[in-house]
């Protein structure tokens, strides 16, 4: 699934052709992806001017005056800005038409994204409960400590809950466990403050540096100009189980943590 740096650099690579454009009306060829789209996004969205592109998560909401289309990429989807006259292809499920002639063209070969309505003035319900944006200054190793305190779950799972902090999955959460030298497996309620500072600046720094890089490369992701991310040539831990250490030359470790595969090292990483 793509992790929140695809989805920021889809963002990116999306805003300046969107932005200030007006939506000339929206073609749905199919009544739903993972869930029914709502009819206010056929209704709504035709004559409004798209005041932005936001991320939250790893949704993207294009702000309106109406309200804004909430997307999400699910495992497979992609979003490409496209000349109005491109043939449809397989999978070719949603097109927004702009102004100017093109389309926002949403591809989804498995249907597990969604464009949903959110809208004006409101929150919708699935970006109501979520925590702070990793890359936001209110996420820093103070606040990780003080929400972990009691908590028996890996801290690898606490890092990836929603709740905590949003858009830190697998990949990501595993190499800054890796960077800060914080094992998967040990109580989140058992790090120091101080080790939470160091994860907390891994976190920042690695999303950083792989959205510079345009995210990670999975089997399914392509950005919005058909070219990979290349931050996979760069994993220290993730998918590379058995594999030597890049820091110390021992043989990783590998577990399952929440039914998601969890690469380490055993020297490392305490």
């Amino acid at each position: 699934m793509p992790e929140l740096p695809e989805v920021e650099t889809t963002r990116r690579g999306l805003e300046p052709h969107l932005q200030g454009r007006r939506i000339h009306g929206v073609i749905l060829r199919r009544p739903d992806l993972r869930w029914p789209i709502p009819p206010e996004v056929e209704r709504e969205l035709p004559g409004q001017r798209i005041a932005a592109i936001r991320r939250r998560a790893k949704y993207l909401l294009l702000d309106t005056d109406a309200g804004s289309a909430l997307l999400h990429l699910g495992m497979s989807g992609s979003l490409r800005v496209l000349p109005g006259d491109t043939p449809v292809r397989t999978h070719d499920h949603v097109d927004i038409s702009l102004e100017d002639g093109r389309l926002l063209r949403f591809n989804d070969p498995r249907r597990f994204g969604c464009l949903l309505w959110q809208p004006s003035g409101e929150t919708h319900e699935l970006l109501r409960d979520l925590g702070p944006e990793p890359l936001d200054d209110a996420f820093d190793g103070d606040y990780l400590f003080a929400r972990s305190r009691g908590r028996s779950a890996p801290v690898k799972a606490f890092l990836m809950d929603q709740r905590i902090v949003v858009g830190v999955g697998n990949i990501y959460a595993a190499e800054s466990l890796f960077m800060a030298g914080i094992g998967p497996l040990r109580e989140a309620g058992k790090v120091s403050r101080e080790r939470y500072q160091r994860l907390a600046m891994a976190v920042k720094d690695i999303l950083g540096h792989a959205i510079t890089r345009g995210g990670t490369t999975l089997r399914d992701f392509i950005s919005p100009d058909g070219a990979p991310g290349y931050f996979e040539q760069e994993l220290s831990v993730y998918g590379r189980e058995g594999e030597a250490c890049v820091r110390c030359g021992r043989v990783l470790r590998h577990a399952s943590i929440g039914q998601r595969a969890t690469v380490w090292c055993g020297h490392c990483q305490r």
